[in-house]
């Protein structure tokens, strides 16, 4: 769980209550804590919420290193989850294969579908909610409308001169803030799906027509009255979620992460004498003459 610039709660709720749905037993929460040593109540009030059994105040990827390999005091974990920055991310990859990971999670990712109906203010104000984060953060607009185009750059302008975080929200948007016009929504889809955002917005009159054609997004927002904000701490799915374009092939932190599977088979000798010889010819096939002798020694007489 990061510290930017307090342990984030929404963070610990997010991470640990899917866990906890699938049988989780030991859920650990490593944070980096304050100047003074503290890790702010907020954020163990929601360690507490989410039933995390213990809290570490540890951060970066020193504390991905003691998850993974164990120390004398935080105990080797099997799965670590949840976002950081990009020490927390090139970790995580390092240590995965001695345990599981979610995904590797880059900087924090809007993009606003928008047509001509939208008010500039809202849109504008949804790109800097994901440009306050860091300045590697990136909000891109795509509409088919030139005229909302230029309100929403005017208006980015007016609302950074009053934020609080407006020097990150800043950097973020001279560095990787776009504005895409295109000739038609339909044009503005086909954008949605080669980017693949994190966060994806759709501000058109009607969404649910749209959502269809959505292919590639981590989370998706319908209608205007669906801030990205939602999603980060009030409606209920995840915001762990595939950044950089990973969303065309990965999907949301959720339950079945903390699950797994194993297969079984049973065959009984009658069964198993049904096919032997069928087993024992696909295996000398692939050249594997032990494989076969294994099939057929049920049949041997002993």
């Amino acid at each position: 769980v990061p510290r930017s610039p307090e342990a984030f709660p929404s963070t610990i709720l997010m991470n640990a209550i899917p866990a906890r749905i699938a049988g989780v037993r030991d859920i650990v929460v490593v944070t980096p804590p304050r100047p003074d040593g503290t890790v702010s109540p907020e954020a163990l009030m929601a360690a507490e919420l989410a039933e995390v059994t213990e809290v570490f105040k540890i951060g970066g990827a020193q504390a991905v290193a003691a998850l993974a390999c164990g120390t004398e005091t935080v105990p080797r974990v099997d799965k670590i989850v949840g976002p950081g920055g990009i020490y927390v991310a090139t970790a995580k990859r390092k240590v995965f294969g001695r345990v599981d990971i979610d995904m590797i999670a880059g900087p924090s990712e809007i993009l606003v579908l928008a047509d001509g109906g939208t008010n500039p203010k809202w849109a504008a104000a949804d790109l800097l909610s994901q440009a306050e984060h860091d300045a590697l953060s990136s909000a891109v607009l795509v509409t088919d409308s030139r005229q909302l185009a230029e309100a929403v750059r005017a208006e980015i302008e007016t609302q950074l001169e009053v934020l609080p975080r407006g020097d990150i929200a800043r950097r973020s948007i001279e560095d990787n803030g776009k504005i895409i016009v295109t000739d038609s929504l339909d044009k503005a889809v086909e954008a949605v799906n080669r980017i693949a955002p994190e966060h994806l917005e759709l501000c058109v009159d009607d969404p649910f027509a749209l959502l269809p054609r959505i292919k590639n997004a981590g989370s998706i927002f319908l209608g205007r009255s669906t801030p990205e904000a939602l999603g980060d701490y009030f409606a209920g799915p995840n915001h762990t979620l595939p950044t950089s374009g990973t969303a065309r092939f990965s999907s949301p932190l959720g339950v079945d992460d903390f699950m797994k599977r194993s297969s079984f088979l049973y065959y009984d000798r009658e069964a198993l004498a049904g096919c032997a010889e069928k087993i024992a010819d696909f295996a000398r096939r692939e050249g594997l003459e032990g494989h076969a002798r294994s099939a057929l020694s049920r049949e041997e007489k002993s």
